[in-house]
């Protein structure tokens, strides 16, 4: 019995490491990225107001391209970053959230309704909130602006309390950003898109069939998911679609499932380990004396390797790069606002910082836990288990950190540099404001009585 307890034993770490832990993991990288995030966007405050650091927008702003035969390409720096390298953030949120679709939090409807239900509140009110101040102005196409969560951000506010507040709680934050970010997209691609190239998009069309047929025959091999997307980010590229919205498509096709089921990989794994019969007590470094060890070894990766899917392969290797490197860079470029051009009395009595600022403030909240408390109550939805309403009031205000997502939107709105500058002193502004009262309010009501590892039960009022 002993050898298969120890089987076993292998296998459910394997599945522990590959399967169970990818949530714990998440969180603990976007609560580490928050603080890259939070370094990136003091260096840009300070290059960007310094004289001796004056070449903030001068870098940020520096032409590069290539050329093919007749076909050339020239786009800035911070173009490249943000047409080019957000693509990759998308691609890795279009993964996350088809990993909640399939096996998380939004995989059935008893679950996505409650987070996809507040993510929907916090879209429409911050959306109105915003409009309702710059209605029929030149300043109305900003109306998207305060929609969205910083999800790392969020989590790295939250990851403040430990194991002071229920473990659904940060589900609950995750599910509703991600879900808030999925509406970002499709607001992007629906109403910031000024002019549509159809023979792009017939490209796209063709390529995006290419790679459903990919998918459906099985084919498991990560360079050709890799060369299709790259060539359906070039056809949107010319589009008139931004073309972070090719990373969203493309992640739609990457392939859910391995080449081997459970049973298989565990059939595989004992045939493997049963090679390693050893005359001693010890097998030592017979890795580098016995072939047999040596192709059981090699065999072992490759049944991991046909085990793991495609995308949970890619979701680990690229979320990495994506939360320290990419997300710091696009903070770095993008939050450069310049104090000395910056008017504060007239900024903050601007309708764009009114509306941002009031929609990430009050609206995020607002619509969040009005629109949560409508779903538990005409029963579409059911409150998370260990969950208070003033957890789910705590997170809707840390909600209302809206960082990465509305300044991208808001470079999609704005060309004018006063609307941009306004924008970004509103988004900064609002979102520091929303990340202090949501600490406090949860120091304050949030932690009294919560424990990840004694939930309460689930009700509708404060005890």
């Amino acid at each position: 019995m002993e050898p298969m307890q120890n089987y076993r034993s292998a296998i459910y770490g394997v599945f522990s490491d590959q399967i169970i832990k990818p949530t714990q993991r998440f969180f603990r990288k976007e609560a580490a990225s928050s603080l890259l995030l939070l370094a990136a966007v003091i260096i840009a405050l300070v290059w960007a107001n310094f004289p001796v650091f004056a070449s903030y927008h001068h870098i940020w702003h520096t032409d590069i391209g290539f050329s093919l035969g007749t076909m050339a390409v020239s786009k800035s720096l911070i173009h490249w970053i943000n047409d080019g390298l957000m693509a990759l953030f998308f691609f890795t949120v279009g993964l996350e959230i088809k990993r909640e679709l399939l096996v998380g939090e939004l995989s059935s409807p008893q679950k996505a309704l409650f987070p996809v239900v507040a993510a929907l509140g916090g879209i429409l009110v911050p959306g109105i909130i915003y409009a309702l101040f710059n209605y029929n102005t030149p300043s109305a196409s900003g109306w998207a602006i305060p929609m969205a969560t910083d999800i790392a951000f969020a989590m790295g506010a939250i990851a403040i309390f430990g194991n002071k507040l229920p473990m659904g709680l940060r589900v609950f934050l995750a599910a509703f950003a991600i879900a808030d970010d999925l509406g970002a997209v499709l607001i992007i691609a629906l109403f910031y898109t000024k002019e549509i190239v159809f023979s792009n998009i017939a490209i796209c069309g063709i390529l995006v069939l290419l790679l459903g047929l990919v998918n459906f025959l099985w084919i498991r091999w990560t360079v050709v998911y890799a060369v299709l997307g790259i060539l359906i980010w070039i056809a949107v590229l010319g589009s008139g679609l931004h073309p972070t919205v090719a990373g969203i498509v493309v992640s739609l096709f990457i392939p859910a499932q391995g080449k081997y089921d459970t049973d298989l990989f565990v059939q595989k794994v004992k045939e493997r380990l049963n090679a390693f019969q050893c005359s001693e007590t010890s097998c030592g470094f017979s890795i580098l004396l016995n072939e047999d060890h040596l192709n059981a070894v090699q065999g072992l990766e490759l049944d991991c390797h046909n085990v793991e899917t495609p995308l949970q392969r890619m979701l680990h290797a690229l979320h990495p790069w994506v939360a320290f490197l990419i997300l710091p860079v696009f903070a770095l470029g993008n939050s450069g606002l310049i104090l000395h051009e910056l008017n504060i009395s007239e900024a903050v009595s601007h309708p764009v910082t009114r509306g941002i600022i009031l929609g990430l403030f009050f609206g995020k909240p607002i619509g969040i836990t009005l629109f949560s408390y409508l779903a538990v109550k005409t029963g579409i939805a059911v409150l998370p288990q260990g969950i208070r309403w003033s957890h789910i009031f705590g997170a809707s205000m840390l909600g209302g950190i809206g960082f990465t997502m509305s300044l991208f939107v808001a470079g999609l709105s704005f060309t004018s540099p006063e609307l941009i500058n306004n924008a970004k002193f509103a988004i900064l502004f609002g979102s520091v404001i929303s990340a202090i009262a949501g600490i406090v309010f949860l120091m304050a009501y949030g932690t009294a009585g919560s424990s990840n590892h004694n939930p309460q039960k689930t009700g509708g009022n404060d005890s």
